[in-house]
């Protein structure tokens, strides 16, 4: 594994040693970045590096942290090419342990964690990311404390409670359970390991920029849909792409450049769009949140000023889909693809179509849509928008 130079402030550039357990910039808590050494891996650490390792995210280990991974297989997912249109690729993250795209930050995250000791872990979830901790705190033998909207997929809640995770049902949002996750840490002695609030979560979802321009013989395409709450991943895809460029690992043509990043957001909650389109540097937090996507209910992501600065720096854009395209989003991809998607994955579906529709985007263009996660997670979301019934 990779030896941490440092960790970084994503606000002020602050430096701030990694041999300690770390959440947020005390200057002014900023989300951290994880540093490397990549000079003295560039040459040495090249694709050619890659051939005969495991199929799994720790195949990049010289640009991971941890010592020894707490693994279950996580990464290296398929990239599927469309049947509808052959510029089009899924990425299909759910087919990672746990279901979903989560199961790569909660390793990384539970990964250090046992390197640094911790003992006990506490989330606030939309339900996945609670079904990841839960497993990675079982295969660690960490404690997790998880706090989830009472109203979560059934899956996410039964799978915690098999982990054996202590879970607690608030009558709310993620961030009235992120609040409650804050009010107690001290006390508790948890471990916060929300998004963006500690910084190893990024570096377990960066391995999906990683993967991307493996799976594209190491060219990048035009753009990149990706369902955004918290935004770790499209963070942590950027990361990447910045660590490849230093690295050397990208063919860099006369027109290179890096992806249009395309958030993706619910019609019911969608801050970061919101701020998008009013040109300001972060986001409100959303009044009455509500949507089917579980994960997309994020009132407003901690690292806002993040996201919107990358869309800024890649030329892309933010979209909202009412929960009547992602339903037909879910249907289309299981009938034509044979992909059944969670409901944030296939936003991307009904975004992709609309930014075509516009010209923002051309058929000719190569694009990644991001499905994040199984629907086998979300039966009963999916089965009561259905009104499928076994009565």
């Amino acid at each position: 594994m990779a030896q941490i130079a440092y960790l970084e402030c994503s606000k002020c550039g602050e430096h701030i040693s990694g041999a300690q357990p770390q959440t947020i910039c005390p200057k002014d808590g900023g989300s951290l970045y994880v540093r490397f050494d990549l000079a003295s891996l560039k040459g040495k650490f090249t694709p050619d590096s890659l051939r005969g390792r495991p199929a799994t995210m720790w195949r990049y280990r010289e640009v991971l942290p941890g010592d020894v991974p707490v693994t279950l297989g996580e990464g290296f997912t398929p990239m599927l090419p469309s049947r509808e249109n052959p510029n089009v690729y899924i990425k299909d993250e759910g087919l990672n342990p746990t279901g979903s795209f989560k199961a790569r930050g909660l390793c990384a995250a539970v990964t250090m964690a046992r390197q640094y000791g911790l003992k006990k872990l506490a989330v606030p979830s939309a339900g996945n990311a609670a079904s990841a901790l839960a497993a990675y705190c079982a295969a660690a033998g960490i404690e997790a404390h998880i706090f989830m909207p009472k109203d979560v997929p059934l899956a996410n809640l039964v799978e915690c409670k098999s982990y054996g995770a202590h879970v607690t049902l608030v009558d709310g949002l993620i961030s009235d359970c992120a609040r409650m996750v804050n009010e107690r840490k001290q006390a508790e002695g948890w471990f916060d390991i929300s998004t963006l609030k500690e910084p190893f979560r990024v570096e377990g979802k960066k391995t999906m920029g990683y993967e991307v321009a493996e799976q594209l013989n190491w060219e990048l395409p035009d753009a990149i849909f990706y369902p955004t709450g918290g935004g770790v991943g499209l963070i942590g895809m950027w990361k990447a792409f910045d660590e490849m460029e230093q690295l050397g690992w990208l063919k860099k043509t006369g027109s290179y450049k890096r992806p249009k990043m395309i958030v993706v957001q619910a019609a019911g909650c969608a801050p970061v769009v919101k701020a998008w389109n009013e040109h300001k540097p972060v986001a409100e937090v959303w009044q009455g949140a509500q949507t089917s996507a579980a994960g997309l209910r994020v009132p407003k992501p901690y690292a806002d000023y993040i996201i919107l600065d990358i869309l800024k720096q890649s030329g892309g854009t933010a979209v909202s889909v009412s929960d009547e395209e992602i339903l037909a989003g879910v249907q289309e991809w299981a009938g034509k693809e044979g992909l059944f998607a969670s409901p944030e994955g296939a936003a991307c579906l009904p975004a992709y179509q609309r930014l075509l529709r516009e010209g923002y985007l051309k058929p000719t263009d190569k694009v990644v849509l991001f499905n994040t996660g199984s629907g086998l997670k979300y039966i009963d979301v999916i089965a009561q928008a259905l009104k499928i019934s076994t009565g």
